[in-house]
């Protein structure tokens, strides 16, 4: 058996098409323009300048304003603050995202919470974690939003299955587990100090691997049938593509999982595409809620 390849950059596709509708609707029926301002500090890390381009890129795409502030590596913590708050107060900005990681001398956790909560369209401040904790409407992070999406796009309805969400980061581990538990799905949190984590892997119907090792996740750890979610990008040598060169690889071994699993999501091109097109789904749905408007459907849990 070959699993059902679960294709992050259609799904993605179809996302950013449903933002693009309802874009469209509110600039024509209110004449409002959603816009995403996205903050980087710094230039030390190319992965995020990659990521910050690509999302204005999209953003622009969909009919949205992008509203980017490259600041310098040494910006001071009341530099930024500052920013953050002409962006609260800002009525044509309705998400603000601080790409991550910071530099050293800037407080995380102080920055994010200093983010308006319904402006927080990664959904990290303190206040959208307590609403998703407690199952009540919030801006849900991005990427545990797509795997949500995915898996109910491929099941329809999750409740009562089993799943194993393997990884206990705030970013994806959490959230993503109490997204399945609001979807009445049984879950169970595994990490590195998990004993028989294989066994408890082996029973489930949906492993969301998110724990940042590649290809840890073998064949045996699989039920025959069950969904994988793969929320792992890591790279690793590849002296086969030529000398010095490297490859992305998830947290599961595809290879062989994907013989065994009934659907799968790929790495690259499964939940990866999905983080982006969330985020504008997510930016959206802020805009019409702040304006008081029903929001999107199909975009949000």
């Amino acid at each position: 058996m070959s699993a059902k390849i679960i294709d992050g950059k259609v799904f993605a596709a179809s996302i950013r098409e449903k933002v693009s509708t309802y874009v469209a609707k509110i600039k024509e029926e209110h004449g409002i323009t959603p816009g995403l301002a996205v903050i980087l500090v710094g230039d030390k890390d190319p992965a995020s300048e990659i990521y910050v381009r690509n999302k204005g890129k999209q953003t622009v795409e969909v009919g949205m304003n992008s509203f980017e502030h490259k600041l310098s590596g040494d910006t001071s913590e009341e530099d930024l603050l500052k920013l953050i708050d002409e962006l609260n107060n800002d009525a044509s900005v309705h998400g603000i995202l601080c790409q991550l990681p910071l530099p050293d001398h800037l407080n995380e956790d102080l920055v994010i919470n200093a983010i308006a909560p319904d402006k927080d369209v990664d959904g990290f401040h303190i206040s959208n974690v307590g609403l998703l904790n407690t199952g009540q409407k919030s801006m849900v992070p991005c990427t545990p939003l797509g795997c949500l999406m995915m898996l109910r796009d491929h099941h329809g309805s999750l409740s009562g299955l089993n799943a194993v969400v393997v990884g206990r980061s705030n970013i994806v581990g959490k959230p993503v587990a109490n997204l399945l538990l609001n979807d009445s799905c049984t879950v169970t949190i595994a990490h590195s100090r998990t004993k028989n984590i294989e066994a408890l892997c082996a029973a489930a119907d949906i492993v969301v691997a998110a724990v940042g090792r590649p290809e840890m996740i073998k064949a045996d750890w699989i039920k025959e049938g069950a969904t994988v979610i793969d929320v792992g990008i890591n790279r690793i040598p590849a002296p086969e593509r030529g000398d010095g060169k490297m490859r992305l690889v998830g947290d599961v071994d595809f290879a062989s999982v994907s013989q065994k699993a009934g659907a799968i999501t790929p790495v690259p091109g499964g939940v990866g595409p999905m983080t982006i097109a969330c985020l504008l789904a997510n930016t959206v749905t802020a805009c019409y809620r702040v304006n008081g408007l029903v929001e999107p459907k199909g975009l949000t849990v």
